[in-house]
């Protein structure tokens, strides 16, 4: 059964395209309202209690979803179309971002992976005895509250809270569990009469707690501490913001869901091997420290992560995924955004990608008290933007699109967009077609998308499916068609070719051994190095290991097919076993060790025993178990002891 568009052009102030908004199979459009939030309030009670309606504006949701809650009826879909596309100086020609609009509001996200994070109100106070105690007194109602003090000239009397003295050693955790070591800890001493006084201090302290007020003048506890859930600061001499802290302190108790926004396939990180250091770049680019070493692989404390995403778009092998949503839908919205703008009558659409939080505030105040956006100008909404990657970026332009714009708030992580938009400008050979936003209000905004413009691209637009890796390396065949030499990338690119100096390589495939991705491999039959460039991860993990330092790596992107096998690097002649004649060993090899060691060392010193050096694994162990004074040799086997011994022995006795 379709489901029914309720529209409403706000007091006749925004435009509403029904005729490109009824192409999305499944919709059928009202006729178009002027104040169903006002006026027709019962118009939109009755389209409601019909059931499966999606209403065509976002700032009221709260209003209809009370109404819906009101007559006992599910709470109805929404989608922006007035902020978005209605209010703009182009909302004339804005029916097929509309449609597109539509149809990714009517796309149904996977479900959220969730765990439980539990807070019972152990909150600690840290802070001058000012601040920290007069925080305590206004929070003691509402949680268990410790304070801890660096020094204290009068101990409170209050027995609400409790009150410690001792130095801040290490602090570690989130939102529910908090792990904080405490040095030259005294704790309170309440027995007895006059002043109170504290204990003898003692080193090695240690508390659990679910929530940190940090009203210290000093460096924060964490890094990126504003993302680290349970952890609240505030300057003291600031009443608001001392205020606020306390406020949201007193409600972090409960139950509360978090997403599990990464998911992590340890078999295929290329952290290290053999203890041998590999790809760190999520070590290097986690604004919280979420990621840790765990041996040959990484690990991810989703208490700590908080979702920015930079990990994932940053790792070369697909270990580390974003699952909050997947991107495997993100990749579906895109190329679903960019069909229904084409099917409704569109030709060179941009995509504006922002987050829900400052970039649709920017978005909304640019089309009530600007401009408004484009018609060409499709905005993408993303809980964060720091995780949209190359691969997102190619998978965009593959589509359809004509120009990728990120709009960064200035809480935006900036690690991995910093490394990862020049690396898709480099892939896509579209310079100016992606670009990073930071305005710095709506009316900025307005500037930078109206001043520029976009043709049509001349490709067949793709389906973005598979890993990361295969979609970016569909996209760039997709708009880089004629490239006849692989194309050079930054020197942090998760692509490339390996370079072995042929000279100094002894093909003892150590590289092979430990290669995380099989990029590099041997050939059992003879001595060869192997190499298949599709799958190289520039981990490095080849040039650590390599004992003749004989490996390079070469950051570049190759479309042939002959990247998708391997191609021989190096090979050499096999040496030849002079008892049987199997072929084993490199030949260069075996000749080199002849000649360091025949005649020159004591265990080769005779004939006999340098003539082993040529022999293969097999002929080498016969010939040294027949030779004289083999250190295996051993008497003749004891004979086997049956039971007529042991009857003889007792009819000898």
């Amino acid at each position: 059964m379709p489901k029914s568009l309720i529209l409403c052009d706000c007091s006749n102030t925004s435009s509403v395209h029904p005729d490109a908004l009824e192409r999305i199979e499944g919709v059928t459009c009202s006729k178009i309202h002027t104040g169903l939030c006002t006026h027709q309030s019962a118009i939109a009670a009755k389209a409601i209690s019909s059931g499966d309606v999606i209403i065509g504006c976002q700032q009221e949701r709260a209003f209809f979803t009370e109404i819906a809650a009101e007559i006992d009826a599910p709470e109805p879909q929404f989608v922006d179309l007035r902020d978005r596309a209605g209010w703009s100086d182009e909302s004339a020609g804005a029916g097929p971002k509309q449609a597109a609009l539509l149809a990714d509001a009517l796309r149904t996200p996977p479900p959220v992976k969730t765990f439980d994070v539990v807070s019972e109100g152990l909150c600690l106070i840290l802070g001058d005895s000012e601040a920290a105690l007069a925080a305590a007194s206004e929070l003691k109602e509402h949680l268990n509250v410790t304070v801890l003090l660096q020094d204290a000239e009068e101990v409170p009397l209050d027995r609400g809270f409790e009150v410690v003295l001792g130095s801040l050693k290490s602090a570690q955790g989130a939102l529910g569990g908090f792990d904080v070591r405490i040095d030259a800890l005294q704790q309170l001493m309440p027995a007895g009469r006059g002043p109170l006084t504290f204990g003898e201090p003692r080193d090695g302290g240690r508390t659990e707690c679910d929530i940190i007020l940090d009203l210290r003048r000093e460096t924060p506890l964490f890094p990126a501490h504003e993302k680290r859930e349970g952890y609240l600061r505030a300057d003291p001499n600031s009443a608001s913001a001392l205020r606020a802290a306390i406020v949201e302190a007193s409600h972090l108790v409960g139950t509360f869901e978090k997403p599990f926004f990464l998911a992590l396939d340890p078999t295929i990180c290329a952290h290290s091997r053999a203890e041998q250091a590999g790809c760190s770049k999520c070590l290097d680019n986690c604004p919280t420290s979420a990621i840790r070493p765990e041996g040959d692989h990484v690990d991810i404390d989703p208490n700590i992560c908080a979702g920015c995403g930079s990990c994932a778009a940053l790792c070369p092998s697909g270990a580390i995924t974003y699952d909050d949503p997947p991107t495997s839908f993100l990749f579906a919205r895109i190329s679903g955004l960019a069909n229904a703008y084409r099917e409704a009558g569109g030709a060179a659409p941009r995509l504006l990608v922002h987050d829900r939080d400052f970039g649709a505030e920017m978005i909304s105040l640019s089309a009530r008290f600007e401009r408004g956006l484009p018609a060409d100008v499709i905005p993408l909404d993303l809980e964060r933007v720091s995780g949209f990657g190359h691969a997102e970026i190619l998978a965009a332009l593959a589509c359809g699109f004509a120009a990728v714009d990120v709009l960064a708030a200035p809480s935006t992580d900036r690690s991995a967009l910093d490394a990862e938009l020049p690396l898709a400008r480099a892939l896509s050979g579209q310079t100016d077609a992606i670009r990073l936003l930071e305005p710095s209000d709506p009316a900025a905004l307005c500037d930078d998308l109206f001043s520029s413009s976009a043709t049509a691209p001349d490709v067949a637009p793709i389906l973005p499916l598979g890993t990361r890796r295969q979609v970016t390396r569909l996209a760039v065949k997709t708009l880089q068609p004629d490239l006849d030499a692989p194309l050079s990338l930054p020197d942090s690119a998760p692509y490339g070719a390996v370079v072995v100096d042929k000279v100094a390589c002894t093909l003892c495939l150590s590289c092979a051994s430990l290669c995380p991705a099989g990029a590099l491999g041997d050939n059992p039959d003879k001595p060869q190095l192997r190499f298949q460039e599709d799958a190289c991860l520039q981990c490095g993990l080849c040039t650590q290991v390599c004992p003749e330092n004989a490996i390079s790596l070469l950051p570049q992107f190759n479309t042939a097919d002959s990247a998708l096998s391997q191609q021989v690097l190096h090979e050499e002649e096999p040496f030849a076993c002079v008892e049987c004649g199997k072929l084993f060993g490199v030949k260069s090899t075996v000749e080199r060790i002849i000649e360091k060691l025949e005649g020159k060392h004591a265990m080769f010193a005779t004939s006999d025993a340098a003539r082993m050096i040529r022999m293969c694994d097999d002929c080498r162990v016969n010939a040294q178990f027949h030779q004289q004074n083999n250190p295996f040799a051993a008497g003749e086997r004891p004979r086997v002891t049956t039971t007529d011994d042991y009857l003889s022995k007792r009819r000898d006795h």
